[in-house]
């Protein structure tokens, strides 16, 4: 019987091995562990993993943006957010993102494992708070960052963590000078002045911790 192949993506390097521990006892196939969301997609395309466990926040291109994306090329993917953030917010986001499964590391193990084959059965699955809560709170508004094309949101997560122009235009492969369009483009679409008040934005909508 073939083994259900795993992708793993955390920053956390105890995270990762407290992953590989459960799941290896359960018979899974570890094929990969990444730390930042770049990683995640590069590694996504060439293992073809059958589930990817990530987490939300992550350094580079934070774990929704990079399902965003993986899900674009692959719109097969299984993919579980495995998180400490609770907030409602991020939970829908990663569903809309194309996540079949949300779940707290707060939970005990055994609740990643049966997100795990509801995945693979075609199902999502919620941790049971987050999903009471996702009842109990109505559709807000859309979010502003929603509005924001890919390159915004990915240029948006670089400045919140303190990169300069021209790191970011050497991780995105474009010019310093279209990384400062964008830089105010989204200045101007946001609300904000400066950088400091784009980073406190973005951690707010859970592009940065």
């Amino acid at each position: 019987m073939k083994r259900i192949s795993i992708l793993l993506a955390d920053d956390h390097a105890v995270v990762i091995e407290g992953l590989r521990r459960i799941l290896d006892q359960r018979g899974f196939r570890i094929v990969g562990a990444v730390t930042d969301g770049r990683a995640l997609m590069q590694a996504a395309a060439e293992l073809q993993p059958d589930v990817i466990i990530t987490d939300v926040a992550m350094p580079l291109l934070n774990g929704i943006e990079a399902v965003r994306q993986i899900r674009q090329q692959n719109p097969a993917s299984k993919v579980l957010f495995f998180t400490m953030h609770p907030e409602v917010i991020y939970a829908r986001q990663a569903l809309a993102a194309g996540a079949c499964g949300y779940v707290l590391k707060s939970s005990a193990g055994e609740e990643l494992i049966v997100a795990i084959n509801e995945a693979l059965n075609g199902r999502v699955h919620v941790d049971e708070s987050i999903a009471r809560a996702l009842q109990a709170q109505p559709l807000s508004s859309a979010n502003p960052i929603e509005g924001l094309t890919r390159r915004q949101r990915e240029v948006l997560q670089l400045l919140a963590e303190g990169r300069q122009a021209k790191e970011i235009a050497a991780t995105l492969n474009v010019s310093p000078k279209t990384v400062e369009f964008h830089k105010y483009r989204i200045m101007d679409m946001l609300g904000v002045h400066t950088v400091a008040e784009l980073a406190r934005y973005a951690a707010k909508h859970g592009l940065v911790e």
